[in-house]
């Protein structure tokens, strides 16, 4: 999507394919196209990714898709100006080192765009996005759901929660938003009847950091959510207006209104 959007304003790209997470398809599109050239490298090829874009004429950058929190700790073999980058970090968090690598590449006259530039459009608004609203029990998982995934976002730990009945029953850290509601959904199911008292209906609650840079990391959802809401016995989503991109929107919306969930765009943080 974003390359589509990049080459409708006239712009040649270059991509900095990272080998641990891109998929080959970037190499299919880049060969229809030759404006589009694909340089594949290690998440930490820092060095090598800036004599890329150098090489390349590259004065803007945009980071796309999803790099897993967990290979910065797995698979990450940093080059001597990543790893001494990475030294010098006072915390290891998502912020402070794609913060760092932004100011190097700043260094080296390369701009890091908002992660939106190109995609506006998809950006979620205010209100209600599905057929049905939220219910008053999953008004108030969400009212409730916000002020703990806001203040769980301000530590840079994660940006989502799953509530049921007021009561926080997963919060996301490093795995990553699908993992937390998979694991919301059998803590609920291994209750048993002992919890028959509990409303079981799971609510999500998504939002951005507290100050949210743009330029990474920017909240999320996709068909896939709205599957692995279904899995886990979750019935409403709430994402934040204005900071959250909504990926195959329609298919999105239209998944959803067929399993009668509610999704809803609740309004902009702090």
């Amino acid at each position: 999507m974003l390359l589509d959007a990049a080459r409708a304003e006239g712009l040649a790209v270059a991509v900095a394919a990272i080998r641990e997470e891109a998929d080959a398809e970037i190499d299919q599109r880049a060969a229809k196209d030759d404006k589009i050239s694909v340089h594949w490298l290690s998440l930490g090829e820092l060095s090598r990714l800036i004599e890329v874009f150098h090489k390349e004429g590259v004065t803007r950058a945009v980071m796309a898709g999803q790099v897993k929190h967990k290979q910065i700790f797995s698979s990450i073999r940093p080059d001597w100006r990543l790893a001494k980058l990475i030294l010098n970090l006072r915390t290891r968090s998502t912020d402070m080192l794609l913060g760092a690598v932004a100011k190097v590449l700043e260094d080296e006259g390369i701009e890091l765009m908002s992660s939106t530039a190109f995609l506006e459009p998809l950006l979620a608004e205010e209100g209600v996005l599905t057929k049905r609203a939220p219910d008053e029990e999953e008004r108030r998982n969400i009212e409730y759901g916000l002020g703990v995934a806001r203040a769980v976002a301000g530590f840079d730990i994660g940006q989502t929660v799953v509530v049921a009945a007021q009561a926080c029953v997963a919060v996301e850290a490093m795995e990553g938003t699908d993992a937390t509601m998979e694991r919301a959904g059998k803590l609920m199911a291994s209750l048993g009847d002992g919890a028959a008292t509990l409303d079981r209906q799971l609510t999500v609650v998504k939002v951005a950091k507290p100050k949210q840079d743009m330029r990474f990391d920017v909240p999320v959802i996709g068909i896939r959510t709205v599957e692995t809401m279904l899995a886990a016995g979750a019935s409403c989503l709430s994402v934040e207006a204005g900071r959250t991109l909504l990926f195959d929107r329609i298919a999105l919306v239209k998944r959803a209104d067929e399993l009668g969930m509610a999704i809803v765009g609740s309004p902009r943080g702090a």
